[in-house]
């Protein structure tokens, strides 16, 4: 394959002979030559053109070309005497693949987010998102990196399930059942034992409870993909669909799984600040001014951590009014995620020992038996990164979770066995891939992280 506009500015020097391909940005004439800016995708950066008029297709082509036309260039490198590029290609011929019309909605002006969201078949080709597609392709490498470097199994959890993680309900139903003539039980309900897997099924919120199974055998594992939430909610920060990293450790206490959480999300943020430094100061430029500085510390200092209750007394003894009063036992907002992270402590925060109530079944109860070993990690102008906690081994104590959140025990009978089978202590965290991205490019909609959004109303392309 040959080389892209990135690898080659890298490699190449003044009187080198290449080739390049990609789309046209912009092109402006100036007597008998014309000045094409070119971008392939490969970084924030392309690569200015100029294109003779002596050129063949000159008149027929060149003179014409458009924003979004396709290209392929040969020519010589040369020093440029125009401000912010080191060389510029002085083309020796020019292929034309393919013409953008005069209605090409990318134009050379500023788009709005939410416009560009109405055409995300195209919108990678701006500045903005082709930038958070390539920091989002850099850092799922890095994931796979982090885990495979510290002994993990990657393991494909499944999309359709019948297990509901988190007992709250809100999943997308998966049936062949036709709605318009459903097969009905004697008591007139819908009789799912008709349906294509003989019971009621789900597009999945977590491959956490799959994923203890493997790491009750593998020592260590981690899964990495799609989860899904029926919630009606149009906030910036969630969606329908997006992707899940679930680390899960046997023989691994709370502790254990602070320390992970906290040792993988600064290697993320030394990572995408070592390797994708050009779009991180376009994002700190453009979008969010405390993108760098933000990695930069998350990267550089440890994490402080706090228990839930000394977190309420923070937020009880401040002079912060909240929207959301605070008082123990209550769930902890965005708002006040973001003043333990930004205001008291200038950085990340691990919240641990949460009230029993707030948090899911499988959560192992700590002796007080009023809270859970679970624990948040929280970070600026994000919130909630990370869920996790160490696990309930213990089978009876499991039962009674089940039965104190109103699930059927029969319903999770595999997961139980778990704990008559050689049961170990456990624990695990989910890191949301999206709310990753928006601290890595300051982005303000979670929508702006994915190639194509999923969210209420709306499921396009």
């Amino acid at each position: 394959m040959e080389k892209q506009i990135k690898e080659l500015l890298s490699v190449s020097k003044v009187g080198d002979v290449i080739k390049i391909n990609g789309w046209v940005r912009t092109r402006r004439d100036a007597g008998q030559f014309s000045f094409v800016q070119i971008n392939d995708g490969s970084s924030i950066d392309g690569l200015q053109v100029v294109v003779p008029g002596e050129l063949e297709n000159y008149k027929s082509e060149i003179a014409h070309l458009t924003t979004g036309s396709s290209l392929t260039v040969e020519g010589q490198l040369v020093e440029s005497l125009g401000k912010g590029q080191a060389f510029e290609l002085q083309a020796r011929k020019v292929v034309v693949h393919g013409n953008a019309p005069a209605d090409y909605p990318l134009q050379k002006k500023r788009h709005t987010f939410e416009f560009l969201r109405e055409i995300a078949h195209l919108r990678a080709r701006t500045n903005s998102l082709g930038a958070v597609a390539r920091v989002r392709s850099s850092l799922s490498y890095a994931v796979h990196k982090f885990y495979t470097e510290r002994g993990f199994f990657n393991v494909h959890t499944p999309i359709i399930t019948t297990s509901d993680c988190e007992g709250a309900g809100a999943m997308f139903r998966v049936t062949t059942i036709d709605p318009e003539n459903p097969p009905k039980t004697e008591d007139q309900k819908i009789d799912y034992r008709k349906d294509f897997f003989g019971k009621p099924a789900s597009l999945t919120v977590s491959g956490q409870l799959e994923g203890e199974a493997y790491a009750l055998a593998l020592g260590r594992i981690y899964t990495f993909g799609p989860t899904f939430r029926a919630e009606n909610s149009n906030t910036p920060r969630h969606l329908a669909e997006f992707w899940m990293i679930e680390p899960e450790v046997a023989f691994c206490d709370l502790n254990g799984v602070m320390d992970l959480a906290e040792e993988f999300v600064r290697y993320l943020a030394n990572y995408v600040l070592e390797n994708n430094r050009d779009d991180l100061e376009f994002f700190d430029k453009r979008i969010d001014n405390t993108v760098l500085s933000t990695l930069e510390n998350i990267a550089s200092e440890p994490f402080a951590r706090i228990s839930y209750t000394e977190a309420i007394e923070l937020l009880q003894s401040g002079k912060e009014k909240f929207e959301f009063p605070t008082s123990w036992g209550c769930d902890l907002q965005t708002e006040h995620e973001r003043y333990l992270t930004e205001k008291v402590y200038k950085k990340p925060v691990i919240v641990y020992d949460y009230p029993k109530e707030i948090k899911a079944f499988y959560m192992k109860l700590n002796e007080d038996g009023k809270t859970v070993r679970a624990m948040d990690v929280l970070v600026p102008r994000i919130g909630e990164l990370i869920g996790g906690s160490e696990r309930e081994e213990n089978h009876d104590l499991l039962v009674e979770r089940m039965r104190q959140s109103g699930l059927d025990e029969k319903d999770y009978w595999w997961y139980l066995d778990l704990r008559k089978f050689g049961s170990a202590p456990h624990g695990g965290f989910g890191l949301g891939f999206e709310r990753l991205l928006l601290l890595s490019t300051g982005m303000q909609n979670i929508r702006e992280v994915i190639p194509f959004p999923r969210f209420p109303g709306s499921a396009e392309f």
